[in-house]
């Protein structure tokens, strides 16, 4: 049995332990407030921007528009999206397996060949595959330094650049998706080259007027709509790391209440025994000393 200063000793320990962890889930939830706002009111923009991208690029029947182009899938580019500290549960590792695993199963032959590159963003995610020696773009791993559309519209602008001069055939993006604080959806899209819409005959037919025409509003819409989307995974994964961290430090502080609860309880009757054992010696003492 551990003696009685190992056990305050452990107990003290497991205090400052909670008060740390409750610290960090306020701040995360603090954090989160924010961050789910942002992504709240991005999603019905981007989703609006984009249903109306791809409803245009259906009805232009020009076969040389850059972003459509359905090539060999020789090169691949995955983009991961991860956070840049730990403590948030399992939410790091999942999207890492999780990119390991798509660029394994579904590019089996390009992933063999090096021929699979993996953008990191977060640096999570960079340090993983760096220390791997996989092969990585390694510029923008540090978007979440002062998370803004201006630093990841950079970040789309290189990815698009890369598509349509030939660097890579297939662009994918693999982030989690901000449920609710408690919930992350793995989310696989692919960015590049644009899949067109699939009308079923129940589908509407959108007809548009377009001013000054239809070639410069798409021009146009293209890099916006495909800035926006990588934005909005970005601003997903950043809400769900912060409810993935919050419902982690939760559940750490609801631990380390319970392992107190045990401590506390191992102290006392560590501290009962202790006295139970000093009476017996001085009783012995006394039965001693009345037989001499």
């Amino acid at each position: 049995m551990a003696s009685l200063k190992e056990v305050k000793s452990r107990i003290s320990s497991v205090i400052s332990t909670q008060q740390i962890t409750k610290a960090m889930k306020m701040v995360a939830a603090a954090k989160l407030r924010k961050s789910q706002d942002r992504i709240m009111q991005m999603r019905p923009y981007a989703q609006k921007l984009s249903h109306l991208f791809q409803n245009l690029s259906a009805a232009e029947q020009d076969a040389q528009a850059w972003y459509t182009q359905q090539r060999e899938e020789n090169k691949i580019l995955v983009v991961v999206v991860s956070s840049d500290r730990g403590l948030c549960g399992a939410f790091n590792s999942t999207i890492i397996k999780a990119a390991i695993r798509m660029a394994s199963e579904k590019y089996p032959t390009q992933f063999a060949k090096g021929n699979v590159t993996f953008l990191p963003l977060g640096k999570k995610a960079f340090e993983f595959f760096s220390k791997r020696n996989y092969s990585i773009v390694a510029d923008y791993w540090n978007v979440f330094h002062g998370l803004s559309y201006d630093t990841v519209a950079e970040v789309g602008e290189f990815m698009m650049n890369s598509f349509r001069n030939g660097n890579y055939n297939k662009i994918e993006i693999i982030y989690n998706e901000f449920k609710n604080v408690a919930t992350q959806i793995l989310r696989t899209e692919q960015f590049l080259p644009v899949s067109p819409v699939k009308k079923t005959a129940t589908t509407p037919d959108t007809d548009y007027i377009y001013q000054p025409n239809q070639s410069e509003i798409i021009i146009g819409l293209v890099p916006k709509s495909l800035k926006i989307q990588l934005y909005k995974a970005v601003l997903d994964s950043n809400a769900a790391e912060n409810g993935a961290r919050m419902t982690a430090m939760d559940k750490a502080t609801e631990n380390a209440g319970d392992l107190l609860k045990d401590l506390k309880l191992t102290y006392n009757r560590t501290r009962q025994a202790a006295i139970t054992k000093e009476i017996l010696e001085i009783v012995a003492g006394a039965e001693a000393l009345k037989s001499a």
